[in-house]
């Protein structure tokens, strides 16, 4: 690892991400697999659900905690999430002077398979870990595909043939790790894991629809019981609460992003009682639909 290259990126990065930050802490780039984050304070600790991703931290440090355990991440490491996962996150160190920084890039399964198809399984050896995510450390060979990734946003007629390419090299270079042997136990041909991936991809699709266990199971080949345990092994959630966990993200954006009726968004993402909605998004997010959406427009008014 070369401390002054690293560095050096980290600079562009931060200029790349300083010249669209307006305000919000969440930035959706052009790109849709590459979002960037912004904090100029820290924050408390915040449910959240991982997607299939690889987090980078530009700037400041955040803690993750996953189940009993609180991990601590910077610059120097890099976070892997190979299937959805539900996490606790806050932002530790950030400030007006020098911000939270970060980027996160979505994989799909798609995407995870085909480099796994190119790459001979018996180079590497499967580790098998109860971790649901990997914290792996940051290099120049890594770090440098990310950066070419990010400049794309100033050349956006380049964005449809060149991302995917990238994104794939950035996949390959982790699958050469040990964060390759963390993404192959939930993807290994013919195992519970990938059922498990399967019923993901399910639910995420349909996270409106009314979730019938039952026929899910036998769509893909389980019991409900080994699906229920295999479930929540690797998410740590049942099916049934991933999908609640899924709607009430969803709804969090959609109140960040349209002005409408908390009422309105709790039924547009599935939920038939909206005094059930507003207590469950209390439960995880700290703060009521109604204060949260007030909160966001505020924020979104002074900013304007």
């Amino acid at each position: 690892m070369n401390p002054e290259s690293l560095n050096h990126s980290h600079q562009e990065l931060k200029r790349h991400i300083s010249s669209r930050y307006d305000g919000e802490s969440y930035i959706q780039t052009n790109m849709k697999p590459l979002s960037f984050f912004v904090h100029t304070e820290p924050t408390d600790m915040l449910s959240i659900l991982y997607e299939p991703s690889l987090c980078v931290i530009v700037q400041g440090s955040k803690a993750v905690g996953v189940d009993n355990d609180l991990f601590s991440y910077d610059p120097d490491t890099y976070l892997l999430a190979s299937v959805h996962t539900p996490a606790r996150i806050c932002i530790t160190e950030a400030s007006s002077e020098r911000p939270y920084m970060g980027l996160t890039i979505t994989f799909s399964m798609e995407q995870i398979f085909d480099v796994l198809k190119e790459i001979d399984q018996t180079e590497k050896r499967l580790v098998r870990t109860e971790r649901r995510l990997y914290f792996g450390t940051m290099e120049d060979k890594l770090l440098n595909p990310i950066l070419r990734l990010v400049r794309l946003l100033d050349t956006p007629e380049d964005i449809a043939v060149l991302s995917p390419l990238i994104i794939k090299e950035i996949l390959y270079l982790i699958m050469r790790t040990e964060g390759g042997d963390f993404i192959r136990q939930y993807v290994m041909d013919g195992s519970s894991a990938q059922q498990v991936v399967k019923a993901i991809a399910h639910i995420k699709e349909n996270f409106s629809e009314m979730l019938n266990i039952s026929e899910l199971a036998k769509s893909i080949g389980m019991s409900e019981s080994s699906l229920y345990s295999s479930f929540k092994k690797i998410t740590a959630l049942s099916p049934l609460q991933f999908q609640k966990t899924l709607r009430l993200q969803e709804a969090r954006r959609r109140l960040m992003i349209w002005d409408r009726e908390v009422s309105q968004i709790a039924f547009e993402v599935g939920y038939e009682s909206p005094s059930q909605f507003s207590r469950e998004y209390s439960r995880m997010y700290g703060i009521s639909p109604k204060a949260d959406a007030k909160r966001m427009r505020i924020v979104t008014h002074n900013k304007g």
